[in-house]
């Protein structure tokens, strides 16, 4: 599990267009080791470098570019109906930069002798004339929203018994206060906003791991029902957490 691509994507890109970080390196930074595409750039017919869709936001103020995590019955930072919206929920996240709104697509291949690769596709969309305006939440609003859903999540949890049927769960949990110094934000990030990134990041896995887990035979339907009503307002925390930290202004 890695970080999300558009939380990189937003705050590397945001940093550039801040001017502290130079142009060659965006397109690595973001890709991070993996093969990064574009698709439906202005002024193209077909998938170009992931540098193609970088110098359509050549222009961009670091504001205009911003970090999207909807869900089903949470559309927070959508623009308003439209295929970017579509595809931004199908997804989970999305970029919204300036006229354009990018969506990352995950296409796995499989050669001849069976080896098997993915690509990523960055989807350009131009985005609705008459948007909704940007939500702004505080790094600290956000870090305090989730403190709070992470002591009530722990405390479910725990009476639950999650570390019997899912250890490695329990033990991330109890970890998460730690800030993991892997997930980084580029220059320009105050320290509030690295340490909610780094904190969120983390939990970010957790959880989707959580969900693509099922629990084990000796949990009865009741515990399942009530393990994910725990864990859904600490995933909904920790979305916005990761959009607080990465919308942040620069400094």
């Amino acid at each position: 599990m890695t970080a999300r691509r558009s939380a990189r994507f937003v705050s590397w890109v945001r940093a550039w267009r801040a001017g502290l970080v130079p142009y060659d390196d965006v397109a690595d930074e973001i890709a991070a080791g993996e093969e990064h595409l574009a698709a439906d750039v202005p002024g193209t017919w077909t998938d170009v470098p992931l540098t193609g869709a970088l110098a359509v936001l050549s222009k961009l103020h670091p504001d205009d570019v911003r970090l999207v995590l909807p869900a089903p019955g949470d559309p927070r930072g959508l623009p308003g109906p439209g295929p970017f919206s579509g595809a931004a929920l199908a997804a989970g996240e999305g970029v919204v930069a300036g006229e354009h709104g990018l969506v990352p697509e995950v296409r796995t291949h499989t050669s001849g002798s069976g080896d098997t690769w993915e690509t990523v596709l960055w989807r350009v969309f131009p985005l609705p004339a008459a948007r909704r305006p940007p939500e702004f939440v505080s790094a600290a609003e956000a870090e305090a929203e989730l403190s709070t859903a992470l002591m009530s999540a722990t405390t479910t949890l725990t009476k639950l018994d999650v570390a019997q049927w899912r250890p490695e769960l329990a033990g991330a949990l109890a970890a998460i206060r730690k800030p993991d110094n892997t997930a980084e934000l580029p220059p320009g990030y105050d320290p509030r906003s690295r340490r909610l990134y780094a904190r969120a990041s983390v939990l970010d896995r957790v959880l989707a791991l959580a969900e693509l887990s099922a629990p084990g035979g000796a949990v009865n339907g009741y515990e399942a029902q009530q393990r994910d009503a725990a864990l859904r307002p600490l995933t909904a925390a920790c979305r916005r957490a990761l959009v607080a930290a990465c919308n942040a202004p620069m400094i």
